[in-house]
């Protein structure tokens, strides 16, 4: 998952050369490290924020399966089901441009507490409302956590997380959907009994419960290093990244790489911009393509069927022929649990396998299931055959699984990965803003197009898929192996401001590395884990083979000792200076 990986072929792919040569090697995990362990327990408990808005999403599934919601909604349909559902996410997009000013101005973590306020306001009107204008006014403040938390508790988990968890940290955060929303389903299915209001006001006020348990968390955890730093508070940022990083060892260059890099990024970052604007997120190739990402990101998170399933589940069922209460709330809590498995095991591999194979592979599985569903809703409709009703809900939880491989762990961690950070509360901003037009457009459409024309609205999402995937295929680049401020090699090629290789080179210089290799017997294998300068490369000498030394590739034959070492006492060992 995350820690400290048995192949070093695999850390080092993930974390690029030049940072995995600083990072330390100590064969400690990290749960045995105390700063890890309450570094992890924080964006863990970030991740647990997205859960308010999976909470939404399913809970509006389990209601509009209960006869005592739709009575007391006055039995809603078509445009307006779709508004009532519409509301959450319509506030949510609306909240979203001022988050990202507030998150470059005023810090990541202070408007955390506005979420608080919001999720707290919301939950209790609408657990208590006795009206239907108050039920939509709830949910109209339960849109404002999605995005307070939405676009700044990715913002820390990415800019403070131990460089070796950062991409399982991010990619988990999403993850925390799941987690509300089989709270929600669970919830539904275990009040679908009651015969009075308390059937959905009891799921309705557990809305608090999961941001309640997140409260200590939200109140402790750091302000993120990068917004410190740019804020010019470097002897502030300085401490974070010495105690969450390196357990307050002072002498850590993981903590030099990391202060020297950022430092370098954003001070090239003020140079070229001396205040940013939302025209900067299209002011040179590599940003537009960046903005490209982001917005399709978004509305192919969301155009892609899932809307259908995830806000409309009772309704796709009917269409299949599935019309208890019971067998309907059953089904949504077993997907809510399905997906929360599949997501977490993404998120576990997208340092191992890079996020540009998971995107192809979930868009073709989603197409082909997709094309399945559709298929055999096709034939139900035809034959009335209630064995291929039935054989659509398998296919769901295929389809859903091949969401939950990519589409749920990167839709956010991609994009706060490959924006700078002047933008990157931004291009989060517009990943949002894309996913709720997105959104907005499902929840207000689909119902109509249900009712209208049933299983044929599948094809729609197939031809979708499609497109989807050949944009993914020539657009979304493999961002496996960068820091968040190499990212800009990827996207801005030569105008990168900041090199990982440049930033080993000048922190171990400044720590004086002895820049001396030593030749090796043919049949000796060593590992030594001290990293050197040689001309205008730097190495980490943590493994010797047995070809003779060669300066231009010391992996081949050499190991590198601080200035004060002595080499081994080892036959054929010769000390060769090297300038």
């Amino acid at each position: 998952m995350f820690g400290k990986s048995k192949d070093p072929s695999v850390s080092r792919a993930a974390l690029g050369e030049d940072l995995a040569r600083v990072m330390p090697n100590d064969g400690i995990p990290w749960y045995k490290k105390k700063h890890l362990v309450i570094l992890n327990y924080y964006a863990i408990s970030m991740g647990l924020l997205a859960a308010a808005n999976g909470m939404d999403g399913s809970l509006m599934n389990g209601l509009m399966a209960l006869p005592q919601w739709y009575n007391f909604m006055d039995n809603p349909s078509g445009a307006w089901l779709g508004f009532i559902n519409a509301i959450q996410p319509l506030s949510s997009a609306l909240g979203y441009p001022v988050v990202a000013y507030f998150a470059n101005r005023w810090g990541r973590k202070k408007g955390l507490l506005v979420g608080y306020f919001f999720v707290t306001l919301g939950a209790l009107l609408q657990a208590f409302t006795p009206n239907t204008t108050g039920f939509i006014l709830g949910r109209l403040f339960l849109g404002q956590p999605s995005a307070w938390w939405g676009g700044l508790a990715p913002l820390l988990i990415t800019e403070l997380a131990y460089p070796s968890h950062r991409g399982f940290l991010t990619a988990l955060y999403n993850s925390g959907w799941y987690v509300g929303s089989t709270l929600a389903a669970w919830a539904t299915y275990g009040t679908r009994n009651y015969t009075n209001d308390w059937a959905w006001r009891i799921p309705s006020i557990l809305q608090l419960a999961i941001p309640l348990v997140v409260l200590p968390a939200a109140l402790l955890i750091p302000e993120s290093p990068r917004y410190l730093i740019a804020n010019g508070k470097i002897a502030e940022a300085r401490h974070i990244f010495t105690q969450y990083h390196a357990g307050n060892d002072e002498q850590s260059l993981l903590v030099e790489f990391e202060m020297t890099e950022i430092e370098r990024a954003i001070e090239s970052e003020k140079t070229a911009n001396n205040s940013t604007s939302w025209m900067d997120l299209v002011s040179t190739p590599g940003n537009r393509h960046r903005t490209f990402i982001s917005v399709t990101l978004g509305i192919f998170a969301n155009w892609n069927g899932v809307g259908v399933v995830s806000y409309y589940l009772a309704k796709v069922l009917d269409t299949v022929g599935i019309t208890s209460v019971t067998d309907q709330t059953l089904i949504s809590g077993c997907l809510q649990v399905w997906n929360l498995i599949i997501a977490v095991l993404a998120a576990a591999l997208v340092d191992r396998l890079g996020r540009r194979p998971l995107f192809l592979i979930s868009s073709v599985g989603m197409l082909i299931s997709h094309v399945l569903i559709s298929g055999l809703s096709g034939s139900f409709a035809t034959t009335g055959n209630a064995s291929t009703g039935l054989a659509v809900v398998p296919f769901l939880y295929i389809y859903y699984g091949f969401y939950d491989i990519a589409f749920t762990p990167l839709i956010v961690s991609y994009p706060a990965e490959v924006w700078s950070y002047q933008l990157r509360a931004r291009g989060i901003a517009i990943t949002q803003l894309s996913t709720y037009a997105a959104i907005f457009f499902n929840t207000f459409v689909n119902p109509i197009a249900l009712d209208a024309i049933g299983w044929k609205y599948y094809i729609v999402f197939a031809v979708i898929l499609v497109i989807i995937t050949v944009t993914i295929y020539f657009s979304y680049p493999e961002t496996k192996g960068h820091s968040l401020e190499e990212m800009a090699q990827i996207f801005d090629k030569d105008q990168a401001a900041v090199t990982g290789h440049e930033v080993t080179k000048e922190v171990l210089q400044s720590n004086h590395l002895e820049k001396t290799l030593i030749n090796i017997s043919p049949k000796l294998s060593l590992h030594y884990h001290t990293p050197l300068q040689i001309g205008n490369n730097v190495y980490l000498g943590d493994v010797v083979s047995n070809n003779e030394a060669n300066p231009e590739n010391p992996f081949s034959a050499g190991f590198y000792k601080q200035t004060k070492g002595e080499p081994p006492e080892s036959s054929g060992i010769a000390s060769q200076g090297v300038k």
